[in-house]
């Protein structure tokens, strides 16, 4: 089975289960075994770290129980807690793992420009005090689309040795229904530790004058972390969507959701 999951980070140590904190794989997999105490363990599709929100993570898990994928969003939901809800379900062949058919993931990063908190919005964006040179950002930005080594854009925890990733959109754009608020989109075919944050950090530097324009390209040439800006909290972070080869059959709601 393959659900569709959406949650609010704040309170969980991320994604990946660990024995002594609260993860989100951790509680589906409570979730999962609750109404199927022979589940296998959900196979994700992004490690979230901790305190970033997905509005689309895709997970896949094992059962032998003949549940139809409606009935297992549903049946899942009072099992877990309010921060985490299955938004979609369908059938996959067993032993699927859904990273192995991504194609590509989407991620948003919110900024809130304010001299003041948001209590609506904390933990949930990253608040900048200071003003921001929105056009020289965009432009910096949109350096980062092509195909290129992102050897620098990754966290000193990021040891692969395959660091070629493809980006289609870098785009800073008003947030719906918030003039306050920047929205940073960024999608791609894969994603380092830390990457989007990195971007998103080091655009800020260039927008506040910190790090001069061409920053990116600099980075993109040296491969060297150091030649970046600060990695952004994890508030602002949002794993939008993410699109696989096949989203299964019998899928519910029907189709995938794409905003």
């Amino acid at each position: 089975m393959l659900l569709t999951l959406a949650y609010d980070g704040r309170p969980f140590s991320g994604w990946a289960r660990q024995s002594n904190a609260r993860t989100i794989a951790g509680e589906l997999e409570g979730a999962l075994r609750a109404v199927d105490p022979r589940a296998s363990a959900a196979r994700g599709v992004s490690r979230t770290d901790r305190g970033v929100h997905a509005r689309q993570q895709k997970a896949a898990f094992d059962t032998t129980r003949d549940i139809a994928p409606r009935g297992w969003a549903l049946a899942l939901g009072p099992h877990l807690p309010d921060e985490i809800s299955v938004v979609g379900a369908s059938r996959v062949p067993v032993g699927y793992d859904p990273r192995r058919h991504a194609v590509s993931k989407a991620y948003r990063y919110v900024l809130l420009r304010s001299e003041t908190r948001d209590p609506f919005l904390a933990r949930r964006a990253w608040r900048i005090e200071y003003r921001l040179n929105q056009p020289l950002m965009q432009a910096e930005a949109a350096t980062l689309l092509g195909e290129h080594d992102f050897a620098a854009f990754r966290s000193a925890a990021d040891t692969r040795a395959e660091t070629i990733r493809r980006i289609t959109r870098a785009e800073l754009r008003p947030a719906p229904g918030d003039p306050r608020c920047v929205e940073l989109l960024i999608e791609g075919n894969r994603f380092m530790h830390n990457m989007v944050r990195i971007i998103a950090g080091t655009l800020v530097d260039v927008g506040r004058g910190r790090l001069p324009p061409g920053t990116v390209t600099r980075a993109l040439e040296s491969r060297r972390r150091e030649d970046l800006g600060v990695t952004a909290p994890p508030d602002g972070l949002y794993l939008d969507a993410i699109e696989l080869e096949a989203e299964g059959e019998d899928a519910w709601p029907d189709g995938p959701r794409r905003d």
